[in-house]
């Protein structure tokens, strides 16, 4: 509300200097409210277990991947509905390489990247059909082929005709989860160090 306000003075303070200028401003608030309501879930509780890893394994100075985990994400909707999956990065700024594609595994010393991970869906099937992920960077405006989750984006399904989210009830899909560790020689590694790495999947309605 304070934002707002502001934004109201500054514009009868600049119309203050114009003969002409308009005395009033138009706000408009529009949405739709969905009657269908769709439920994300993951396997596994959505934990990932990579276990402890020694630091004489890790690359000095390239990063190192480590295995590929694999869960099963499921949207089940009230009906079929136009929705994509909406991913947060709960550990922002944390990624040692600058991508969208790029979640980050937390800190070391505070300021250290430790590394990132990448989320991919595969087999992913919509009501019975198989269907291709599909990813929007400007909130829907546009769409491209795209089996990564990105960061400040959204991730949906389409059919083989079109590159353009189609209505869905249930949607099956893997979720395949690569992290990787940054260049060893660039990290404080003299004692143990967690990886913590942390995602919201949400619904998003479109």
């Amino acid at each position: 509300m304070k934002a707002l306000n502001a934004l109201f003075a500054t514009l009868l303070l600049t119309g203050t200097g114009t003969a002409l200028a308009a005395s009033s401003v138009d706000l408009t608030v529009r949405g739709l409210i969905t009657p269908s309501a769709c439920e994300p879930s993951v396997s596994g509780g959505g934990n990932v277990d990579i276990g402890k890893i020694s630091a004489k394994d890790l690359n000095a100075n390239t990063e190192t991947p480590l295995a590929d985990h694999t869960l099963q994400v499921t949207v089940t909707c009230d009906a079929a509905t136009l929705m994509a999956i909406e991913p947060k990065d709960n550990r922002a700024g944390s990624a040692s390489v600058t991508k969208d594609t790029a979640f980050g595994l937390g800190l070391v010393n505070s300021n250290e990247k430790l590394g990132y991970f990448e989320m991919t869906l595969g087999s992913a099937v919509a009501d019975g059909v198989n269907v291709d992920p599909i990813a929007s960077r400007d909130n829907g405006l546009t769409w491209a082929l795209l089996v990564s989750l990105i960061n400040n984006g959204i991730t949906s399904i389409a059919n083989s005709a079109t590159v353009a989210p189609v209505p869905v009830q249930s949607l099956v899909a893997d979720l395949t989860v690569s992290p990787f560790i940054a260049p060893a020689n660039g990290l404080t590694l003299t004692e143990e160090v967690p990886i913590d790495g942390s995602t919201t999947l949400t619904v998003k309605y479109l």
